[in-house]
């Protein structure tokens, strides 16, 4: 999709130069997707919480009890 914007030369000149990206649409399309991974793994981490973990570790190995 072909969109005009206006970003600042200094700021995407600093995303090229910190990225290693070869032109802009890329420096762009990896900024795009770097917010959209933090965005989920911010919502990975509000599901974060305490899970009772009962393991029955015999069994999980394989072993008969004794």
């Amino acid at each position: 999709m072909r969109t005009t914007v206006d970003i600042p030369e200094g700021l995407i000149g600093e995303a090229i130069r910190l990225s290693h990206a070869k032109t802009k649409t890329m420096v762009i399309v990896l900024g795009l997707k770097e917010l959209i991974n933090r965005h989920k793994l911010e919502q990975l981490r509000a599901l974060r919480g305490v899970l009772p973990l009962v393991v029955d570790v015999p069994k999980a190995r394989g072993r008969r009890g004794r």
